[in-house]
């Protein structure tokens, strides 16, 4: 008797070709939806979240504020730093602003940065050609500089810019190595920038204190703890003035980012499931009148001994057959159009196994849901109300 009904039902879909299309429609329209808005999200997620890590997901920054009395950090804070547990390196940051010149090319308003080699290190594929800061540089304060792709193409275009001078700030600098290039868009772009070690940029620039300082964690698992004893240390250092610094931890950073992405997809998620409730309505007023034009047809199955769960069940079928079918076809244009936003926009395509079964799950459901109303009518006709219409 299933197979029955289930072939019956299938072949009341497929003879109302136009109806079963324009109440499809509904339930691809809202499953597309659903789709394609949780996949880019979760692709513009990833792009965003590898973009961040890409600052150091195992990194703690300082930023020292400082007070009347002290304006920053010292070499002493810094060793302090770096001898907390699980700390593995501490890399200060020393900017300014000032122009560079090289056989008579000179480039304006560049940011020249002071780090250490721990910077090095710890920053995985950021050397092109040539080596990088080394210890002896920063104890000898040696006049040595890394520079950035850009930097390099408009100093030294066509020809090998290592060993060569380099003018910063008025003092003679030798080039001992270049930069990858990186995304320009990147916030962590290297391309125009100029490094040299940080104890020689104190000098450079004319300062004696460290304001920036990336302490990068041995066990990032241990955040919490690490970040507690660097704001113990930093207090000391300060005279417990809290205003004088902050630190920022990328592990809760992430944490945070991720969480607040993940309340957009639900959020998304849940307006583009709207849609596919609208579908389902479309599905119940489409079975409703189906009950309505086969009166006759329910009264002679029943007048002929078919049990109402029998009417109730072929009904209920028709309406899973218009969702499910709508549902399949709403997973492709989804993903298609997913698929062709990601492309265009630059970022990731990822269609998750999870995405596929709730939207599929869901539009399963909403024939299940908005079907049962009009199967319930069909199968409670009495047969005798039924006949009166033939």
């Amino acid at each position: 008797m299933f197979k029955e009904n289930l072939k019956m039902s299938w072949m009341n879909v497929v003879h109302n070709k136009l109806r079963s299309a324009l109440t499809i429609l509904g339930i691809v329209i809202g499953v597309g939806s659903i789709i394609a808005l949780i996949t880019i999200v979760k692709g513009a997620t990833s792009e965003m979240t590898s973009e961040f890590a890409s600052f150091g997901a195992d990194k703690i920054t300082v930023s020292a504020i400082g007070t009347p009395l002290k304006q920053g950090l010292l070499d002493n804070d810094i060793r302090q730093l770096a001898e907390i547990d699980n700390v593995a390196g501490v890399s200060p940051t020393i900017s300014g602003v000032t122009s560079i010149v090289s056989d008579g090319t000179e480039k304006t308003d560049v940011t020249v940065e002071g780090k250490n080699d721990v910077y090095f290190v710890k920053t995985a594929d950021l050397l092109e050609t040539g080596r990088s800061i080394n210890r002896l540089d920063i104890e000898s304060e040696n006049k040595v500089t890394l520079i950035g792709s850009t930097v390099a193409d408009k100093l030294f275009f066509g020809k090998d810019p290592i060993g060569q001078k380099l003018m910063i700030g008025g003092a003679s600098f030798t080039v001992i190595g270049t930069l990858q290039e990186s995304n320009s868009f990147s916030g962590s772009s290297t391309n125009d920038a100029v490094i040299i070690p940080y104890t020689t940029s104190m000098k450079l620039l004319g300062t004696g204190f460290i304001s920036n300082v990336d302490v990068y964690m041995a066990d990032a698992d241990q955040s919490e703890k690490i970040t507690s004893d660097i704001e113990a240390a930093l207090n000391e250092a300060f005279n417990y003035n809290k205003d004088s610094f902050s630190v920022m931890n990328m592990q809760d950073m992430l944490a945070s980012i991720n969480q607040m992405t993940t309340m957009l997809s639900l959020m998304l998620g849940g307006i583009a499931s709207i849609s596919l409730v609208v579908g389902g309505i479309g599905i119940m007023n489409m079975m409703l009148v189906s009950v309505t034009e086969r009166t006759t047809e329910i009264g002679l199955r029943k007048a002929l001994g078919a049990e109402p769960r029998r009417i109730q069940q072929q009904f209920l079928l028709e309406a899973v057959f218009l969702s499910s079918f709508g549902g399949f076809l709403g997973l492709l244009v989804g993903a298609l159009l997913s698929f062709t936003i990601c492309s265009l926009i630059g970022i990731s395509f990822s269609l998750s196994g999870s995405t596929v079964l709730l939207a599929l799950g869901f539009s399963t459901a909403i024939g299940i849901i908005f079907g049962i109303a009009p199967a319930r009518k069909a199968s409670k006709l009495n047969p005798i109300d039924a006949l009166r219409s033939v």
